[in-house]
């Protein structure tokens, strides 16, 4: 119960801040300015000269969606990633800088429980972001012209699918969980470094300059043998989830590669702060 209670607060806490609520903001200003420009002719054009060219009827997959799935897949990997690793990398560090750290220690709680809240708190709002992106997202989509059906297309990860209403619905509501599961280990990383004694800053930038080069090494085509080895070649298992069949081996393969990474990082992270000196 008084683990409970310190996480029901830390929640409070973490969402009572401003900048937790920037990515939501973000988000749907992001979503806009899709709707906007989907709306031009001159991307109705486009939209329509690629649906023909794949044999599909542009009315009944150029609508919500269709939009819903852009707007998830292509702004989620990039911005999501900066606000996760914002609030992740923010968590420790900030308390630490700020002082309240030590009040929070001279108390009769241990670093480690401290540690599993904070993580458990980044956790949540991860996944949290992730759905309130799909849900809007969606919405956003069937309020631009209905719902229709699913055109989901990511050409550097050669997916090119096709689907009716019901199961292109059922596929998208399925790969909002496999995607924030993903990034939990944004998560984890982020939450490595912002137990080391750094700024919250520089744990939020040091993680999203790991990261953008990781998955810049990972497109690079000289670097392909040594695909496995970079974690968002990993994380982007979710869009698994929209090829026919669905792989299930290799997201299971891919998913224990992450898991087994944000065990590394926590374990990491937690083993750096139980061994610092926060008195002075």
């Amino acid at each position: 119960m008084l683990f409970l209670r310190q996480f029901s607060a830390e929640l409070v806490k973490l969402f009572a801040r401003k900048r937790t609520w920037i990515g939501f903001g973000a988000f749907l200003s992001m979503e806009f300015l899709i709707l906007m420009f989907s709306r031009t002719e001159r991307a109705k054009r486009a939209g329509h000269a690629f649906l023909e060219s794949h044999g599909a009827m542009f009315d009944e997959y150029a609508r919500g969606l269709t939009l819903a799935f852009n707007m998830m897949a292509i702004t989620v990997a990039l911005l999501g990633a900066i606000f996760v690793a914002l609030v992740a990398g923010d968590i420790v560090s900030k308390e630490v800088e700020d002082g309240t750290m030590r009040m929070t220690l001279s108390r009769p709680v241990s670093r480690l429980r401290v540690l599993g809240v904070k993580l458990m708190a980044s956790l949540v709002y991860c996944f949290v972001l992730i759905i309130f992106i799909g849900l809007t997202a969606l919405l956003t989509g069937i309020a631009w012209q209905g719902l229709g059906s699913l055109c989901a297309v990511i050409p550097e990860e050669k997916l090119l699918a096709f689907y009716p209403q019901r199961e292109g619905l059922i596929r998208y509501f399925a790969a909002m969980p496999c995607f924030a599961l993903s990034f939990s280990t944004i998560v984890s990383f982020a939450f490595m470094f912002s137990c080391c004694n750094m700024k919250p800053a520089s744990a939020t930038i040091v993680s999203l300059a790991i990261l953008f080069v990781d998955r810049i090494l990972d497109f690079w085509p000289t670097f392909a043998p040594f695909k496995g080895w970079f974690m968002t070649s990993h994380m982007v298992t979710w869009l698994n989830v929209f090829r026919s069949p669905v792989p299930y081996g290799k997201m299971a393969e891919d998913f224990l590669f992450l898991f087994g990474l944000n065990a590394t990082f926590i374990l990491v992270g937690c083993t750096i702060f139980l061994r610092r000196d926060l008195k002075s």
